[in-house]
């Protein structure tokens, strides 16, 4: 997916047949759904060589999810930016959260994995201690700007970081330069991913719409690292 994956499992014993299980799961992702590759299925389906009825079963679940995601963001996110089938979007998040499941069914309880910055994570950091995740500044990866903070949580961003100015207004096809990044925390990793996408070309519309997405919440960086956050989320200071 062209990006760095971790798994961090903080129960004890050995989990090696987990983390395996694991990473063939994600090799599967990037086979089925990667735009990099020339001979994954999205990548077929695009040149017509593929229909997506004989493709892996995933694929249309997926391409469901993000239907699902354009209509709750009102179009703010597609799965068909500059007009051309690209779901990678909401993938990631999709791959990472599934990678928790399988990490669960092995009967771990307390892990995060993390992908390019965001996570799925599950129970505690510790006994008695949630999880603290910090948010990067998109013009000093090594600053952080803020933390969040929980049990059972994803955080996903999007953003400037890795791949420059590259997201695109739906409805213009115009390049979004006004923001630097935008993070969602929620529930779920498949829809804070998504959701993240849309929340960035949204700008602070995204504010107001994450008001009426219950379990959600959105923050948004412009250029200059100024932060504007929805109600629900609390800034705190990195060293808090």
């Amino acid at each position: 997916m062209g990006t760095v994956f971790s798994i961090d499992i903080r129960d004890a014993g050995s989990w090696t047949g987990a983390v395996t299980d694991v990473v063939a799961w994600l090799h599967r992702v990037d086979a089925v759904f990667s735009t990099y590759l020339e001979d994954s299925q999205i990548s077929r389906i695009r040149r017509s060589e593929l229909k997506v009825a004989g493709a892996d079963p995933e694929v249309a679940a997926v391409l469901e999810l993000c239907a699902q995601v354009q209509a709750e963001t009102h179009g703010w996110f597609t799965a068909m930016p500059a007009g051309q089938l690209d779901p990678t979007g909401l993938v990631k998040g999709w791959a990472i959260e599934r990678a928790s499941a399988i990490l669960r069914g092995h009967g771990s309880r307390n892990h995060s994995v993390n992908g390019g910055g965001d996570v799925q994570l599950s129970g505690e950091s510790a006994p008695g201690r949630a999880w603290v995740i910090g948010i990067s500044d998109p013009r000093d990866s090594q600053k952080i700007l803020t933390t969040v903070s929980g049990r059972d949580f994803a955080v996903a961003t999007s953003g400037t970081a890795q791949r420059g100015t590259h997201l695109l207004d739906p409805f213009t096809g115009r390049v979004v330069e006004e923001w630097a990044s935008a993070s969602v925390i929620g529930p779920s990793l498949t829809r804070a991913d998504a959701y993240a996408t849309a929340a960035f070309v949204m700008g602070e519309e995204a504010l107001r719409w994450a008001d009426g997405m219950p379990g959600y919440e959105t923050l948004l960086v412009a250029a200059d690292s100024s932060m504007y956050a929805s109600a629900g989320w609390v800034v705190q200071a990195a060293g808090e």
